[in-house]
């Protein structure tokens, strides 16, 4: 089996590029904007003439699409996120017709949601700024297709990696720059956010159970931990893992997205059903890996730990 991955040197690409290649008699080819990449691509520019004969001629049995901006201005957000699932599957229709498409949405398209009432595939779409509302461009650009496709919603990926560009990576380079001085102080924003955490490498299972599953699937999957963890939460645990021995303090207010979508959970029902997936990793064992990780790229001796 030949499995283009597109995005394979981000996060989860990565996570998830290295799951496939586990996967008996598969072959995956990364595309993208690297050097070296299988299938040199940049979604955000590419023409869909020019995509159709990339793929053409890499003839690929499956295409996940990874590749996305959570970043930047709206110009951009658009341009990769929306634009970019777009122009793949035109590119796909004309090429590789056959092939199946697996595209990473988020559940930032969904928007605020309902405490307590976990949100099912079948809810409305009411993202709550630029990235939602890219993400569900690309979602529907996916879904109307007529593709054999699907998009899995992720929720807030967290684990080994995670870059300092989310809260959880961001987090474990403070702890690590902290060390174990107890007069170390940790200034964050407000914390009372609720978000549905999923671990990457569960991330990574559910992709290779959506290229390798049988049959049409549902347009639509929500991958996500399945709860809804007050990010507070998740920042003590995480400290704990370290052995931090400092103070953690909320000052000011959280994100822009923090304050318009403060619930946020997903009802993973579905992936269960189509794909007999479900998260094996808890927000424990996300957070020691994360943190394992962390502290193996960066260590740290004593006469570098400064207190902030």
């Amino acid at each position: 089996m030949l499995i283009l991955v597109l995005g394979a040197t981000g996060y989860l690409g990565g996570h998830i590029a290295e799951g496939l290649r586990a996967l008996p008699g598969a072959r995956v080819l990364v595309g993208g904007r690297t050097p070296g990449a299988d299938v040199p691509v940049d979604l955000a520019s590419a023409r869909p003439r020019d995509l159709a004969a990339a793929l053409a001629a890499a003839a690929p049995d499956a295409v996940v699409n990874c590749a996305g901006a959570t970043g930047g201005d709206a110009v951009t957000l658009a341009e990769v996120n929306a634009r970019g699932p777009a122009v793949l599957c035109a590119a796909l229709r004309e090429a590789a017709p056959q092939a199946r498409l697996v595209h990473l949405g988020s559940a930032a398209e969904y928007g605020p949601g309902t405490p307590g009432r976990p949100v099912p595939e079948s809810a409305a779409t009411r993202p709550a700024g630029p990235y939602g509302a890219t993400k569900l461009a690309g979602t529907v650009a996916v879904t109307a297709s007529g593709l054999d496709a699907v998009v899995l919603r992720v929720g807030n990926p967290v684990g080994p990696g995670a870059p300092a560009t989310g809260l959880p990576g961001r987090v474990a380079g403070l702890l690590a720059d902290a060390g174990r001085d107890a007069d170390a102080v940790l200034r964050l924003g407000d914390l009372s956010a609720h978000r549905d955490f999923v671990d990457v490498r569960d991330v990574a299972r559910a992709v290779r159970s959506a290229v390798t599953a049988p049959g049409p699937l549902p347009p639509v999957l929500n991958i996500g931990g399945g709860a809804a963890v007050p990010v507070r939460d998740l920042v003590r645990a995480l400290a704990r893992a370290a052995g931090f021995r400092g103070r953690v303090v909320e000052a000011g207010t959280g994100s822009a997205r923090s304050a318009q979508v403060s619930w946020q959970c997903s009802d993973i029902t579905a992936a269960g059903d189509a794909l007999g997936w479900r998260p094996a990793h808890s927000l424990d064992d996300s957070l020691t890996a994360l943190w394992t990780a962390a502290t193996a790229v960066r260590p740290r001796g004593p006469e570098e730990v400064a207190a902030r």
